[in-house]
């Protein structure tokens, strides 16, 4: 995308929230550090993987942290999830975290610092994640059962994402959250457990609708387990009690499990859309922002980078970016537009 910039951006270019045509306020900032991954997730990526950015294509460590800065100082940023690909892969991720701690909101408080994994190797980086200023982690583990797993993922490896959610406990990361995303026939059967399981550790699970963001072929509207089947699994062995959203751009709708202080949280972005509340923007691992996952659009801001652009031209970059997001996804029609990218090359 193309944008025309003057030398001298005007002053309300300088600083202010990122502001869309409907009046939503991005507050929330998803960062992707790679787009490499350990595991090959069915709805994710095909058997045989994908090619992989060049690294010379990928942000460099310094440059995440500046767009991060400028996003936290200039642009109104509160909250910085660093996703993948796999995050965990990126050597510099301690670093990286510990200098996103150091910023200050014009509020003078510190972002919010999240990270979304599939739990590979975190056994051994929760503790120094945590040390580097981590507040809570988001772990993707879709079933308990071993063999529905490795069917899922096509690598065996439950028991590394279980001993990395031990891990995430012991480190004081909270809450830990569970991801799952259900799929009809392989492991819709298998919420109940993981429930089970979630409610036994003090995990709060979140249970997400498959989304048009994968591999072509995997999946079909007439496929996808609804909100409504997902509460019906869940709702097998425990009673849910609705609650309100104490957050109104939380993509998850919640429940408490009756007789317990836990929570079970369920994002229907395709029968439920959320878009009206969205307060996100997303940083790709080569510096693109897009303004929504789902988006065909994005703004390049690697090359202001490399070509010696001042803050002040990233900013009105941005929020030009950020002013043209769409009023929705459009997942609820027939015809639709497929993202640019699958998810992986996004980041969650």
């Amino acid at each position: 995308m193309t944008l025309e910039r003057s030398d001298a951006p005007c002053e309300s270019a300088v600083r202010g929230p990122l502001v869309d045509r409907f009046g939503r306020v991005a507050r929330d900032l998803r960062i992707s550090l790679t787009d490499r991954c350990t595991l090959r997730c069915s709805y994710c990526m095909p058997p045989e993987g994908l090619d992989w950015l060049p690294t010379e294509e990928t942000l460099t460590d310094a440059e995440v942290v500046r767009l991060a800065r400028i996003a936290v100082e200039r642009l109104g940023i509160r909250r910085i999830r660093f996703t993948g690909g796999e995050p965990l892969l990126r050597r510099g991720l301690e670093e990286i975290v510990a200098a996103c701690a150091r910023l200050r909101t014009d509020k003078d408080e510190r972002p919010g610092l999240a990270l979304t994994t599939n739990g590979l190797g975190l056994e051994h980086r929760a503790a120094a994640l945590r040390a580097a200023g981590l507040d809570r982690v988001n772990i993707s583990l879709d079933t308990l059962d071993a063999a529905h797993y490795a069917a899922i993922t096509r690598r065996d490896r439950l028991g590394d994402v279980l001993a990395g959610i031990r891990a995430a406990l012991d480190a004081g990361l909270a809450p830990v959250k569970i991801n799952a995303v259900v799929l009809r026939g392989l492991n819709d059967a298998d919420l109940p457990d993981l429930l089970d399981h979630c409610l036994a550790l003090g995990l709060e699970l979140r249970v997400i609708e498959q989304m048009p963001i994968g591999p072509p072929g995997s999946w079909s509207r007439s496929g996808l387990v609804t909100a409504d089947e997902i509460l019906s699994l869940l709702g097998t062995r425990r009673d849910l009690v609705a609650l309100d959203r104490d957050d109104p751009h939380a993509p998850a709708d919640s429940w408490t499990v009756e007789g317990t202080d836990s929570r079970v949280g369920v994002i229907a972005s395709v029968s439920r859309p959320f878009c009206d509340a969205c307060d996100r923007t997303r940083l790709t691992s080569d510096g693109q922002i897009r303004s929504c996952l789902f988006s065909t659009r994005e703004t390049d801001l690697r090359s202001l980078l490399r070509n010696g652009a001042a803050d002040e031209a990233i900013v009105e970059a941005w929020k030009h970016a950020m002013a043209m997001k769409p009023a929705a996804h459009g997942l609820d029609a027939d015809d639709f537009a497929v993202p640019s990218r699958t998810m992986s090359r996004i980041g969650g």
